[in-house]
């Protein structure tokens, strides 16, 4: 019986101290403020590290590949001779195409001084020296101009680099090393990470780096998904050769778990930091409330209310308003930032990758979550100061 009447008490009180918050704006105002200034800031970092690791996630298909130097973790750390690059090229397991023969692209990888178009500084941009065979090993189109010609300075460009840098406009020309260049054309590969790569025909890169005829890594497409245990076990127990196969996606989602994990750290700094700020703004807010409702809740004991449902309806009271602010918090970053396109560097390559802000249902969760503990924390201490207030006392109080 009595648990049934402090839940009625509880739920009195409550609505009572709801009622009152229009008198008590101005604190509570500011209390929602700063818990949506915490969850908008934390969500909005978080956001960036789940772009990023959707960029590299999403790239590449289930049926490609990269082939590396044994040992190498990146493109710029691996170098394959022809003797490597005829040997994956000869594997049963590529697919074929008429016209254009083993759909595999040995390619070349460097990272070149373009200028940023947001604020005229330079940046390293990569650039990929590509086989003809490479628009068949990945899925992208043209979406102005057209595909570079072999053996000529022409290079096309992803549309992420096109917003990212000056001077990618088609029919553009850019020194690159010691030739000039011409933009050709712009490719759209769905937000992956060619997006913002700038691709030429290796064959023309290669002497500008003094690499004849060795390349970085080997892109190929296989004939199915399952065909990819066949292809890994025949390149690696090749006493002829020492290579590294991964999945294309598999590479990828490697190379983007430092690059996020580093951002996800700095994000939860960010949201601590400021959430002990929002702490304490919910802790005097609610202290706030409890010494403006001082007689109030002096009465209500005097008539028979227990301490619990005092401490219960600061409780709620103090999470109505982290909830509130949580939620603005979460709205404002996800009509703000969710798919916001921007850039930061590779550490893995040295070179600008673009992305996409992702606000996720999971980071909304994770932010308006965050604003409730902080509101329950925030309301502790005044909510055992209202229940330890002698009712005496308090009666005297103005």
């Amino acid at each position: 019986m009595w648990i049934f009447s402090g839940i009625v008490q509880s739920v009195a009180v409550t609505l009572l101290n709801l009622r009152t918050l229009p008198g008590r704006l101005a604190a509570s105002t500011v209390a929602v403020v700063g818990m949506a200034g915490v969850v908008g800031v934390l969500v909005s970092v978080l956001s960036i590290a789940e772009g990023i690791r959707a960029t590299m996630a999403n790239t590449g298909s289930p049926d490609s590949a990269i082939v590396l130097r044994t040992g190498s973790d990146a493109e710029m750390t691996s170098i394959l001779m022809r003797e490597d690059i005829d040997a994956i090229k000869d594997a049963p397991e590529i697919a074929r195409r008429p016209g254009v023969g083993a759909l595999a692209s040995a390619e070349l990888f460097v990272v070149v001084d373009l200028v940023k178009a947001s604020t005229g500084t330079t940046a390293n941009a990569p650039l990929r020296g590509v086989e003809p065979a490479a628009f068949a090993v990945r899925d992208f189109r043209m979406i102005k101009g057209r595909r570079f010609e072999p053996g000529r300075n022409e290079v096309i460009v992803g549309r992420a680099a096109s917003a990212e840098y000056r001077g990618l406009d088609v029919g553009a020309e850019l020194k690159l090393g010691q030739n000039r260049w011409r933009v050709v054309g712009i490719f759209d590969a769905g937000g992956t990470v060619p997006d913002s790569e700038l691709w030429c025909d290796a064959g023309v890169l290669a002497p500008l780096y003094r690499r004849s005829n060795s390349r970085q890594a080997v892109y190929v497409r296989l004939t199915s998904p399952e065909a990819y245990t066949a292809f890994k076990d025949r390149l690696t127990t090749d006493p002829r050769v020492k290579l590294k196969v991964m999945r294309e996606q598999e590479y990828y989602a490697g190379q983007s778990q430092m690059l996020s994990g580093t951002i996800e750290t700095i994000g939860g700094i960010i949201g601590v930091l400021m959430g002990i700020g929002a702490l304490f703004v919910a802790i005097i807010t609610m202290y706030s409330a409890v010494a403006s409702r001082t007689r109030e809740i002096a009465t209500l004991r005097a008539l028979g209310f227990r301490g619990g449902p005092v401490v219960i309806s600061v409780l709620v009271e103090s999470m109505m308003l982290a909830l509130v602010g949580g939620a603005v918090g979460a709205a404002v970053a996800y009509f703000a930032f969710n798919g916001y396109e921007a850039a930061t560097m590779n550490w893995q390559n040295m070179s600008s990758i673009g992305f996409a802000f992702r606000v996720t249902p999971a980071l909304l969760v994770l932010g308006v979550g965050w604003a409730l503990v902080l509101g329950l924390l925030g309301g502790i201490f005044p909510a055992i100061r209202a229940m330890r207030m002698p009712i005496v006392t308090a009666l005297r109080e103005l």
